[in-house]
């Protein structure tokens, strides 16, 4: 097998009966000893209105955690361009960049976002474009719809809708059907908050045109004006497109010549979909000269499978607190999950994230990685680990490695 660059990805999840600042020093710690482990990156996920995980600001996290540690990459996976424009992306992460100049990873992700009703044709080689974000006067949409709109325009590929496996054995559940989720009240609530009144996301391809063009200098308005980030022109930084779906997110990345993360812990069924779609639409750019990709996987790793099973027990009722809307809970203990008395509704929300999640001793874990790899063709796989203590997932991170670098050399 060549090498497969194993990096990490953290959702700063708080423990059930922990505190936030527990959960960012955990943070701090767990990087400090991912990059003693030879993790090459560490990533933090974009999350709103979630009790158990603290994903507010990716940027500021990776401020927090550069500062502790010394050469591990560190990035988003990813900035949700939703609700922020191509500048303040670019000026936060410059911002980072001035201090810990070659070290970051700006992966942006499309989100769900209100949308125009009416939209400007894309722009061309990062220039602006004019009146893309104007809602047509006189038509209602609210949140709730909106982000429904958008969900279902960015889907692409053939999702199956009955369990699947690859050649080579890797699981395809059945897809989950997000649409009751994403046109939930709490949704829109959460879009109200994040939005301005009034506004509206552009088309995603000109959003990611223009953090390009800022970040190489080159950007000019739709009246021809020059614009200048400072700090964030020139900063040395990759650029990734985060996408769970063969819909807008890989066509965009193909299309620019961009590295590409695919989500096989956050959307198993349609991680293929997602990985085809970013292939077919490459075009080799200045960044790249062929395809990149990372594919992410949910772990947990113990010294025996049995332990393993017990400290990722609590997985199924997180996935559970956030697909019936209520955010994500701070996760539970084993013996919370014991208690819990699953319904045949329950169970099938969380199904294909259950039957996904690889659990087990490190032989066993790194047996399945190998698997996801073969099946993806990934260059990279970024591993996610929640355990309600510290020290498990903490062990989590090391078995692991271990394990890898004895497969690898």
């Amino acid at each position: 097998m060549p090498e497969i660059p194993l990096a990490l990805l953290d959702l700063v999840p708080v423990s059930d009966g922990s505190t936030a600042e527990a959960a960012l020093r955990d943070t701090v710690d767990l990087a400090r000893r991912a990059e003693s482990l030879g993790y090459r990156r560490y990533w933090f996920a974009e999350h709103h209105l979630n009790p158990g995980v603290l994903g507010s600001s990716p940027a500021v996290t990776i401020a927090l955690v550069a500062g502790a540690t010394s050469t591990i990459r560190l990035g988003s996976a990813g900035v949700q361009a939703g609700h922020r424009t191509p500048l303040s992306i670019v000026e936060e992460f410059g911002l980072i960049n001035a201090l810990h100049p070659g070290r970051l990873d700006l992966g942006i992700g499309r989100s769900i976002s209100r949308r125009a009703p009416t939209t400007s044709p894309a722009a061309t080689n990062g220039t602006a474009t004019n009146g893309s974000a104007k809602a047509t006067a006189g038509v209602p949409v609210t949140a709730a719809s909106a982000a429904a709109d958008t969900y279902r325009a960015s889907q692409g590929g053939g999702a199956h809708e009955s369990e699947e496996r690859t050649d080579n054995g890797l699981l395809l559940p059945k897809r989950f059907d997000p649409m009751k989720l994403i046109s939930s009240p709490k949704l829109g609530a959460m879009l109200d908050l994040l939005h301005q009144p009034g506004a509206y996301a552009p088309d995603y391809g000109e959003q990611i045109d223009d953090v390009l063009a800022l970040l190489a200098g080159t950007y000019q308005s739709a009246g021809g004006v020059a614009a200048h980030a400072s700090p964030g022109e020139g900063a040395d930084v990759e650029v990734w497109i985060l996408g769970s779906s063969g819909g807008s997110s890989a066509d965009v990345a193909g299309a620019r010549g961009l590295r590409f993360a695919a989500s096989y812990h956050h959307s198993p069924s349609t991680v293929l979909d997602a990985v085809h779609a970013y292939r077919a639409a490459f075009r080799p750019s200045a960044q790249l000269a062929e395809p990149y990709l990372s594919v992410s996987a949910d772990v947990v790793v113990a010294e025996d499978d049995e332990t393993a099973a017990r400290l990722a027990a609590g997985y199924g009722l997180w996935v559970r607190s956030i697909r019936t809307g209520a955010g994500a809970i701070p996760f539970p203990t084993p013996e919370q999950a014991a208690a819990h008395v699953w319904t045949d509704e329950d169970r099938a929300l969380v199904t294909d994230r259950t039957e996904t999640q690889l659990v087990g001793s490190p032989a066993r874990v790194a047996d399945r990685l190998e698997q996801l790899q073969e099946a993806t063709g990934a260059r990279e796989l970024a591993i996610t680990t929640i355990t309600h203590r510290h020290a498990d997932r903490v062990r989590s991170y090391e078995l692991l490695a271990e394990e890898w670098r004895r497969r690898q050399h």
